[in-house]
C-alpha cells in the first residue's frame, strides 16, 4: 500500500513562483512535500513553452509526492515601461533634465528613452509625478508636447532596461488585458490551470472581459478557471467591492500599489482587503517581498518574519513567493521558512466561534449547514469536520471563518479538489464513491483514521447531501463518534 501523503499543519496556504530556480521535477515535488498548495507561473517572464512545461511538472510532482496542488497562470498585463539604453543602463542625477519618448526608436542614453508605453504623453500632465523602477527614480513632469514626456530628476539613481512606470496616485489608462494575456490564456487553458491572475484590473468590467476569454478557451477542455484579481492600482481601490463581486479572489499586490498609493497606505490597505474578500466569500493571497531577503540569504530577517505572520493573523487564505522561489538561491528553505511562520502565528490566533455568527443571517440551506456545522464542532470539540463537496462551496463558506479545527472536503471532482487547494483550513481530499451516501460516509471516516486526526472515542462532523452528487445540495449534519 502506498504511503499515506503528509498533509499541511498549518491552514494557511503558501503559494510559490516557478522560475529558472525551480524548474526540477526532483525541487518541485519536494515544495510540494513542504507544503506548498499553489504553483505561480510568471507569464511576465518565460516562453509558452516554458510554462507549458513547469505545468506538466507540477502535475507529476503532484503524483509522486501523493498531493494534489492547483496552478495559477499570472498573466503579465500592460507593459507599463520605459525602452532600452545604449549602454544597458544610465545614471540620472538631482535636478537634471529627462524625456520620455514614445517616438523614439533609437536606443535610450542619459537625456531621453524610448517607451514601451506610447500612452504615457496622453495620460499626464504637468506637474504629475511618475516613479520608476518601483519607486526608486522619482520625476516630475515639466511638460508634454507631441508624444515626448519633458520631466526633471526629483529622486535620482540607476536606471536599466525596461524598468516600470507608474504615476502618483493612479490615471494611466493602459488596459488591463493586451494582446499578449489574450494569447496566454489559451496556453494556460491548454493545461488548464486552476486558477488565472490578471494583473492591473481597474473595474468590475475588466475582470468579466478575462472570465469570458478565460471560458471561451477552456471550452474545449470541459474546464473553468477561478479568477484573481490583483490588486495593483489606486484606481482599483474604490472599486474594490466590485472588482471583487466579479471574481474568485484578490491577491494583494503591494509592490505596484505601494508604488501608486504610498508605502504608508498599504499595510491598513492589506488588511481591508483581505477582510472585505472573506466577508464576500472569496479567497485573498498577499504578495510582493514577503520574503525577499531569502534570495540570496538562507534565513530571513525579523522584519520579513513579522510581515507573513501578520499576514496570517489578518486571515489570508494563503501568502506568496516570488522571486524567492522562481530565482533565488534558496526557494525550498524559503518555503520551510514560511511554514513554520504560518504554524506560529495560528497557533496564537483567538478563535471566537459565538461572536463570530451573533447578527449573521443565512438564507440558503447549504451555506446554513456549513455555518451549524463550524458551530457544532466548536462546541463540541470535534477534532475534524468533514464536507462531501462537489463544488467546493461549502468548503470555502467554512473557510471564510477562523477555526482551529481542520475541514477535509471529499470531493469526487479533481478540479474542485485542485481549487480548493487555496482555501484557509481546508484539505481537500479525492473521494471514490459519488453516488453511495453510506459508502461515502464510511470512505470519510477510513480517510480520517488513516491519517491520525480520529481514533477510537473521537468526535467529528460530517455535511453532505441527499441525494449525493448535486452541486449546491448540501442539506444534512451529522455528527459521529468513531467506534
Amino acid at each position: 500500500m502506498a504511503a499515506t501523503p503528509r498533509l499541511p499543519r498549518h491552514a494557511t496556504k503558501i503559494v510559490a513562483t516557478l522560475g529558472p530556480a525551480t524548474s526540477s521535477l526532483e525541487l518541485i515535488e519536494q515544495m510540494i512535500r513542504y507544503k506548498v498548495s499553489v504553483m505561480r507561473l510568471n507569464f511576465s517572464h518565460g516562453t509558452a513553452q516554458d510554462h507549458i512545461d513547469r505545468a506538466a511538472m507540477v502535475r507529476e510532482a503532484s503524483r509522486r509526492a501523493g498531493r494534489e496542488i492547483a496552478i495559477m497562470a499570472d498573466l503579465q498585463g500592460p507593459k507599463i515601461r520605459v525602452g532600452k539604453f545604449a549602454q544597458g543602463k544610465i545614471r540620472l542625477e538631482p535636478g537634471a533634465k529627462f524625456v520620455l519618448d514614445g517616438a523614439r526608436t533609437e536606443l535610450g542614453d542619459e537625456q531621453a528613452v524610448g517607451l514601451d508605453y506610447k500612452d504615457l504623453p496622453r495620460d499626464v500632465v504637468p506637474g504629475d509625478v511618475l516613479l520608476l523602477n518601483d519607486g526608486l527614480i522619482v520625476l516630475t513632469v515639466d511638460a508634454v508636447r507631441g508624444d515626448a514626456v519633458h520631466t526633471t530628476v526629483r529622486l535620482g539613481g540607476d536606471l536599466s532596461n525596461n524598468k516600470g512606470i507608474n504615476k502618483q496616485g493612479g490615471g494611466l489608462t493602459a488596459p488591463a488585458l493586451t494582446a499578449k494575456d489574450m494569447e496566454d490564456i489559451k496556453i494556460a487553458m491548454s493545461f488548464q490551470a486552476d486558477y488565472v491572475a490578471v494583473s492591473f484590473p481597474k473595474n468590475r468590467t475588466d475582470m468579466e472581459m478575462a472570465r469570458q476569454l478565460c471560458n471561451v478557451a477552456a471550452a474545449e477542455y470541459g474546464h473553468k478557471p477561478a479568477l484573481i484579481a490583483k490588486i495593483e492600482r489606486a484606481e482599483a481601490i474604490p472599486k474594490l467591492e466590485e472588482i471583487l463581486a466579479a471574481s474568485d479572489g484578490i491577491m494583494v499586490a503591494r509592490g505596484d500599489l505601494a508604488v501608486e498609493v504610498g508605502n504608508a497606505a498599504v499595510p491598513a490597505l492589506q488588511k481591508k482587503m483581505i477582510q472585505m474578500a472573506r466577508n464576500m466569500d472569496k479567497v485573498s493571497i498577499t504578495a510582493t517581498q514577503m520574503m525577499e531577503s531569502m534570495i540570496n540569504n538562507p534565513v530571513p530577517t525579523r522584519a520579513e518574519v513579522s510581515d507573513v505572520a501578520n499576514a496570517v493573523l489578518d486571515g489570508t487564505d494563503a501568502v506568496m513567493t516570488s522571486a524567492e522561489t522562481a530565482s533565488g538561491k534558496f526557494p525550498l528553505e524559503t518555503v520551510q521558512e514560511m511554514s513554520r511562520i504560518c504554524e506560529a502565528a495560528e497557533q496564537a490566533e483567538d478563535t471566537k466561534r459565538d461572536t463570530d455568527f451573533s447578527g449573521q443571517n443565512y438564507s440558503r440551506i447549504d451555506q446554513s449547514i456549513a455555518m451549524g456545522a463550524l458551530f457544532t464542532a466548536h462546541h463540541l470539540g470535534a477534532k475534524a469536520i468533514v464536507a462531501l463537496t462537489e463544488s467546493g462551496s461549502t468548503a470555502l463558506w467554512m473557510s471564510r471563518h477562523a477555526a482551529h479545527i481542520p475541514v477535509f472536503a471529499l470531493t469526487s471532482r479533481l478540479a474542485t479538489q485542485r481549487r480548493m487547494a487555496l482555501y484557509r483550513n481546508v484539505r481537500p481530499l479525492l473521494m471514490d464513491s459519488e453516488n453511495d451516501r453510506d459508502a461515502a460516509l464510511a470512505q470519510a471516516e477510513a480517510h480520517l483514521k488513516r491519517r491520525g486526526i480520529v481514533q477510537k472515542g473521537d468526535v467529528y462532523a460530517i455535511t453532505c447531501g441527499e441525494p449525493m452528487g448535486a452541486p449546491g445540495g448540501t442539506n444534512m449534519l451529522k455528527i459521529c463518534r468513531v467506534g
